[in-house]
């Protein structure tokens, strides 16, 4: 078997020509992966997006003239503002496409059983996630969140199920939360609910009410809190008969 060698003068390490080609072979894999992702994205976001393509061409006309007028202006040479034209225009066209693309594929999964929680594991920061710390067998269910802000408490499922399960976790958390804050959150569409596309960016908003060491210290506490977890899929799961099948099976677990 082929061994990579060390060269004396630089002392990196030599490939093979095997090496070499099975590197080249798992690059040019992993560009057609990509390649067929963004072009399944852009199949899916298009059929439920009618405005994506007119959206994506209006960015890119507008990133290709600032591209080409950024250089233009202080040069007066068209040649030079072509090239950055079209790459800023490339890459206004592709943030266009990825901020519709979540959008899109949040209102697809809004309202589906554990899409809260799916989107909620995106969260970025130090945050301690407790999934289905609460639920029924109907597949509501009250996630906990533990971060800077204090505990955030997450409800997902038909708001007149979910608002008394909120009730009841706020009520058992305080015992243990002492001076922490703490917040109730109902993912919906309705009076007072955050949609699933705005939810991470609403916690993120929170104040900063605790110190690291705080949290540390709450996290302890709250582990002692020991709740039968409900029966939640990891991420939206489809409706109709499968979810119908899943319920029962739920119905006979409890």
């Amino acid at each position: 078997m082929a061994q990579a060698s060390r060269s004396k003068k630089t002392g990196k390490t030599k490939l093979s020509r095997a090496e070499k080609k099975a590197a080249r072979g798992a690059r040019r894999q992993k560009r057609r992966e990509t390649f067929s992702s963004m072009r399944q994205a852009f199949s899916l976001t298009r059929k439920n997006d009618n405005k994506l393509i007119p959206y994506l061409i209006l960015a890119f006309v507008i990133g290709a003239a600032v591209g080409f007028l950024a250089l233009f202006l202080p040069t007066g040479s068209v040649w030079l503002g072509i090239i950055p034209g079209v790459a800023f225009g490339l890459l206004a066209a592709m943030f266009i496409f990825s901020r519709r693309a979540q959008t899109s594929a949040y209102s697809q999964a809004e309202g589906q059983p554990g899409a809260a929680a799916y989107v909620l594991g995106q969260l970025r920061g130090d945050w301690r996630k407790s999934d289905a710390v609460a639920g029924t067998t109907q597949f509501d269910a009250v996630h906990r969140l533990l971060g800077r802000p204090g505990v955030v408490l997450i409800g997902e499922g038909a708001p007149h199920r979910v608002k008394p399960l909120l009730a009841q976790e706020k009520k058992r958390v305080s015992r243990l939360a002492g001076d922490a804050p703490i917040y109730d959150i109902v993912v919906g569409r309705g009076e007072g609910e955050v949609s699933l596309g705005k939810l991470n960016s609403h916690i993120m908003k929170l104040p900063r009410n605790l110190s690291k060491e705080q949290v540390v210290a709450l996290d302890r506490r709250l582990s002692a809190l020991t709740s039968q977890r409900a029966p939640l899929p990891q991420g939206p799961m489809p409706t109709g008969a499968k979810l119908r099948n899943v319920q029962r099976a739920a119905r006979r677990r409890s």
